[in-house]
C-alpha cells in the first residue's frame, strides 16, 4: 500500500465530494480510487466518508484529519519539488486553466519561454471562459480577473487588465464620436457578459465618478468576438486592452472617450492554499510577473503613442 499515494486520494475526494471526479482528475479508473480508499479506511480502522448514491460526505474522522492530510500532501509534493531542484531540474505536470481572452495572442511566446528555462515542466493548459474554482476542477492554478470564491484557494496579483471603449473610424464618422459617457445610450454596443459590475460603468474623469446603466446590442462572454464585432463596425466595444493592443496601433479601431476612463482588473493566479504544486507554481507565477510587470507591453506601446492615458484607475 502506498500510504501518501492514499491520503492524496483521500483529499482529492474530499475536495471534489466525488468518486467519480477524483478518478477522471487523477486519470485513473474509478474503482482504482475506491480501493484506495479502502486501504486507508482499514489502516486507520474508521470509515472516512459516508456514502451514499448521490452524496459523498466525510465522516468525523475524515473531518478531523482532512486539514492535516492536505498540509502533508502539499509539503511533500513541496519537497520532492525542492529536491528535483537541487539537481537543477524541476519536472512534473503542472495544470492550469485560464480565461480565453487573456491567453489568445500573448500567453504562447511566454509559456514558451517558461519551458525552454524548465523543460521538465510539463504545461495541461485548460483554456475556457468558465470561471473555476481551482480545488473542486482540480487544475493546480486558474488565471482569471475575478475574486476567489473559496476560503480555500488564495490569489496571487500578476499584472493589471485594463479596458477601453473603442470602435472603427468608419463607424465613428457615421454615427458620430461620443463626448460623454452619457452618449453611449445612443450607440449599439458590444459588452461582456462576465464583469463582476454587470450592466453597471463607472467611468473615471479628472477626479471625478460617473456611473451608468449600459444595455448591450451585443452581450456575450469572449472578448475577441467583440472585437470582431467592433471591426465590422457594427458598433461601440468593450475590451480588454490586451485584447484591441495590435488593431488600435494599426488605426483599424479607436479609442472613445479615452479621457473617460474604466477601473482596471488585476489578472491573478488563484490556487489551493495547501497547493502540492507550491514550487512549480512559484517558478510559473514569477515567470509571468517577469514577462509582463505592472505594465504590460500591450499597453506600454498604446501610452507612448499617446492613444491611452497614462495613469491606472485600479479597481
Amino acid at each position: 500500500m502506498d500510504l501518501l499515494q492514499n491520503i492524496e486520494t483521500f483529499v482529492r475526494v474530499a475536495q471534489t465530494q466525488s468518486f467519480a471526479e477524483a478518478a477522471r482528475q487523477f486519470r485513473i479508473a474509478r474503482s482504482v480510487v475506491t480501493m484506495r480508499i479502502k486501504q486507508l479506511e482499514e489502516h486507520v480502522g474508521a470509515p472516512l466518508f459516508h456514502r451514499s448514491t448521490r452524496v459523498v460526505r466525510l465522516s468525523e474522522v475524515g473531518q478531523a484529519y482532512l486539514s492535516d492530510c492536505t498540509d502533508l500532501v502539499a509539503r511533500a509534493g513541496d519537497i520532492v519539488d525542492q529536491m528535483r531542484d537541487v539537481r537543477g531540474k524541476p519536472s512534473g505536470t503542472l495544470r492550469v486553466h485560464a480565461l480565453t481572452g487573456l491567453v489568445l495572442g500573448h500567453f504562447a511566446s511566454m509559456l514558451h519561454q517558461f519551458q525552454l528555462l524548465y523543460p521538465d515542466i510539463r504545461l495541461d493548459l485548460i483554456v475556457s471562459d468558465s470561471v473555476v474554482d481551482p480545488v473542486k476542477a482540480g487544475v493546480d492554478c486558474a488565471l482569471q480577473i475575478f475574486p476567489a470564491q473559496s476560503t480555500e484557494v488564495v490569489s496571487k496579483p500578476l499584472f493589471p487588465v485594463r479596458r477601453v471603449f473603442c470602435a472603427t473610424p468608419q463607424y465613428l464618422e457615421k454615427h458620430g464620436r461620443p463626448n460623454d459617457p452619457r452618449d453611449l445610450h445612443r450607440h449599439k454596443l458590444g459588452l461582456y457578459s462576465g464583469y463582476p459590475t454587470r450592466d453597471r460603468w463607472t467611468f473615471h474623469h479628472k477626479g471625478e465618478q460617473a456611473t451608468l446603466y449600459l444595455r448591450a446590442a451585443l452581450l456575450t462572454n469572449s472578448v475577441h468576438l467583440l472585437r470582431e464585432y467592433a471591426l465590422e463596425h457594427a458598433g461601440i466595444v468593450c475590451v480588454p486592452t490586451l485584447v484591441a493592443s495590435e488593431a488600435l496601433q494599426r488605426g483599424d479601431l479607436e479609442v472613445v472617450m479615452p479621457e473617460h476612463q474604466l477601473t482596471s482588473f488585476q489578472l491573478c493566479a488563484v490556487f489551493a492554499a495547501t497547493s502540492r504544486q507550491e514550487y512549480k507554481l512559484r517558478l510559473l507565477i514569477e515567470h509571468i510577473t517577469q514577462a509582463f510587470t505592472d505594465m504590460p507591453p500591450w499597453d506600454r506601446v498604446l501610452i507612448e503613442r499617446s492613444l491611452f492615458p497614462a495613469n491606472l484607475i485600479r479597481a
